[in-house]
């Protein structure tokens, strides 16, 4: 079954709007765990305005399931993540002043980069993903940085899944057709929800985990967090 990590990255703008410890991070990370998820993620920025450096090293110290770092891959990041060295890094693309993920690596184009940074965390021991676009091109030069994972950007997907949803989903099929052909695990994230989710995941072969945040906070508000978290494992199932 696709594995259901949760972004915690609003719990921690909540708190931040405030100060103070309210909500607090690591006591619903924990909260997630016991009601289900099989993973934590964590998207850490240069402004820390929402998961701080301290929240990560505090996160990593009491998690029990993976524990998933997102970020672009500055020297800080880079020192952050083999320091803590969780089960698994995203390398996502933004530049620090995005207000969320908005494109996928160009992996042909920075495919040198990529593979220099991915060859310091598998020293480290700590499995690699990079943040792609639903393009079998992107996919293969993926493979050619050694990373072990991709993370199809599902924005686009999530945008067209009302409008056309064999559309919407047809580009992700290809991409994750020519990553099963290259022998690349499959992750998925930004904009899954419990509308298009089940969806999704019916019709991605080997699909590994999604990372959903935004969505599933703000389902909490309505029907509870451990509701929520059950809600959207049985889209998986």
């Amino acid at each position: 079954m696709t594995k259901l990590s949760v972004n915690i990255n609003k719990i921690a703008t909540l708190r931040n709007s405030r100060g103070g410890n309210i909500p607090n991070v690591l006591k619903v990370a924990l909260d997630c765990e016991r009601f289900g998820a099989d993973g934590i993620t964590v998207h850490p920025r240069p402004d820390q305005r929402h998961i701080r450096y301290s929240d990560v090293f505090e996160l990593s110290e009491a998690l029990t399931t993976e524990f998933n770092i997102e970020g672009y891959p500055s020297s800080d990041f880079i020192q952050l993540v083999t320091r803590v060295k969780p089960a698994q890094v995203t390398l996502v693309p933004d530049p620090p002043d995005v207000l969320t993920s908005n494109a996928g690596w160009d992996t042909n184009k920075f495919r040198d980069f990529l593979k220099e940074v991915i060859q310091e965390f598998h020293q480290n021991n700590i499995r690699t993903s990079i943040f792609v676009e639903p393009d079998p091109k992107m996919v293969r030069g993926a493979k050619e940085t050694g990373t072990d994972r991709i993370e199809l950007y599902t924005e686009h997907y999530a945008r067209q899944y009302f409008i056309n949803r064999e559309k919407a989903i047809a580009p992700y099929i290809l991409a994750a057709k020519a990553a099963n052909e290259v022998e690349l695990g499959i992750n998925a994230g930004h904009d899954l929800n419990l509308d298009n989710l089940q969806y999704f995941a019916q019709h991605i072969p080997r699909l590994l985990e999604v990372s959903i945040g935004h969505a599933l906070i703000s389902d909490a508000l309505y029907f509870g967090l451990e509701n929520t978290i059950q809600m959207y494992k049985k889209q998986l199932v």
